[in-house]
């Protein structure tokens, strides 16, 4: 039996997708990310309607927080 580093073996192990980071975010073509607003899973009766209007659909990030999350999912 032949171990991770022994001769037989030269490649380096593949990386593995997060996957709760797939059920959560999108990579862009560009190697943007996409991922849905905070702020409206609960306490939304206080919210004006303009507010939960304002937090829907989805926004672009490419901070540095955001490079972490498209590496994890396996892009560039």
């Amino acid at each position: 039996m032949m171990y991770w580093g022994e001769q037989g073996d030269r490649a380096m192990p593949k990386m593995k997708t997060h996957k709760a980071s797939t059920k959560r975010f999108r990579v862009t073509a560009h190697g943007k990310l996409m991922r849905a607003q905070a702020g409206k899973r609960h306490l939304n009766s206080h919210k004006t309607g303009g507010q939960k209007r304002n937090l829907r659909g989805t926004i672009c990030d490419a901070g540095n927080i955001a490079k972490k999350y498209v590496i994890a999912l396996g892009g560039k």
